[in-house]
């Protein structure tokens, strides 16, 4: 009797086994996030997204309104709204902020003094704004390729961000089309800063 139990406690523990191996299902949905992308013209949103999406950056044409793009990560799918950053465009940009998650700033660091300043005080006016000063921020310091890209120390006290963000969920990056595993790895960042249920100020 014993050794029929044990046949019988082997066989149930096979095609539990079985039923686990085969019969799973699919995965769980990935957790989706809306988010909102902003920039001036020419700091590169449009290639970037394009890039992490798998496409060739080749023929990228700016945004004049805005597009939506769904960019797949490992752990998340990053609903991405990229909005122009043609001067017309800019002071329509917080009709578009209403049901975002967290924010993408992309600026040229090698931009000229009059451009960055320009990307400066629109930063600013989006950190400070009712419907995103509570939201994670990654902010991309784009064109580290060029001879003429300030340093990430340079922007940081530039753009006042250390006082300007204080409180805030941030992240600043240096990075290039040049190098998607450094952007890659920033919006891996920027996903951690989205799956927190309580967080804690974060800055870098």
């Amino acid at each position: 009797m014993l050794h029929l139990n044990c046949v019988s406690g082997y066989e149930s523990s096979m095609k539990t086994c079985f039923r686990a191996l085969c019969c799973k299902g699919p995965p769980p949905p990935r957790p989706e996030y809306d988010l909102v992308c902003i920039g001036l013209s020419g700091a590169g949103k449009t290639s970037m997204l394009s890039k992490l999406c798998g496409e060739s950056p080749e023929n990228v044409v700016s945004t004049t309104g805005f597009s939506i793009k769904a960019v797949p990560f490992q752990n998340a799918i990053l609903n991405v709204k990229e909005l122009g950053g043609a001067d017309n465009i800019r002071k329509y940009w917080s009709r578009y902020y209403q049901g975002s998650q967290g924010v993408i700033f992309v600026l040229d660091s090698a931009a000229s003094e009059e451009e960055l300043e320009t990307s400066r005080k629109e930063l600013h006016s989006a950190l400070q704004h009712p419907q995103l000063c509570t939201l994670p921020f990654l902010i991309l310091a784009n064109h580290q390729d060029k001879p003429a890209a300030r340093s990430v120390q340079e922007i940081k006290k530039y753009f006042e961000l250390e006082p300007l963000a204080r409180g805030k969920r941030w992240i600043l990056q240096p990075c290039s089309l040049d190098d998607m595993n450094a952007i890659k790895d920033s919006f891996t960042q920027l996903i951690h800063l989205l799956e927190e249920k309580n967080p804690e100020p974060v800055r870098m």
